[in-house]
């Protein structure tokens, strides 16, 4: 019995390694990044790669999935540590173009036709729509922003701002994400 929960501890370790380790190879190879070079970043052979990701999608997804986690944790953390409202959504929407634009390949991952793309990006919707909410309510309530955006619209907004920054290393879409959300900000 006890060998049997050695190896699911080991197996849950490798499993974490593999998901740190090609979070940090998708930063700077992007979501296409060779199986072997995961793989050895986190010191583990091809074959225990394929034992907890028998494909690509199923990394992508479970790499995401954790991201996707620690950016809807993050908006009522901030909320409740920021001065304004305002600062909260701002900072928060800098961890979501953070998340989309230092993850290559994700943006266009998530509008793909694979049908495990689509069940993430339903839920990157899902969990982080209701935080875009209380973050865009709360702005609204202190007289910080304009009341006629949507969670949906500002992340589907930022998020089409983000596509295409691999395609050319001129366009930085952080300084249009700004400008978006300037032109949020309530009369004054």
């Amino acid at each position: 019995m006890p060998e049997s929960r050695t190896k699911r501890s080991d197996a849950l370790r490798n499993q974490q390694t593999l998901l740190s380790a090609a979070a940090e190879v998708f930063v700077t190879s992007g979501v296409d990044a060779p199986i072997r070079q995961i793989a050895a970043k986190a010191g583990v052979g091809v074959g225990t790669f394929y034992r907890h990701f028998p494909t690509r999608a199923d990394l992508i997804t479970a790499v995401y999935r954790h991201q996707i986690e620690e950016c809807a944790e993050a908006g009522p953390t901030l909320l409740a540590s920021t001065e304004t409202p305002f600062e909260a959504l701002r900072r928060w929407i800098d961890m979501f173009t953070d998340f989309l634009v230092t993850k290559h390949g994700l943006a266009d991952a998530l509008r793909s036709d694979d049908t495990t793309f689509t069940a993430l990006h339903a839920y990157f919707l899902d969990r982080l729509g209701p935080v875009a909410t209380q973050l865009i309510e709360a702005a609204v309530a202190a007289g910080d922003i304009r009341s006629d955006i949507s969670a949906y619209e500002l992340m589907r907004g930022v998020g089409n701002l983000c596509v295409g920054r691999d395609l050319d290393p001129r366009y930085e879409p952080r300084r249009l994400i700004a400008v978006l959300l300037d032109g949020l900000r309530a009369p004054r």
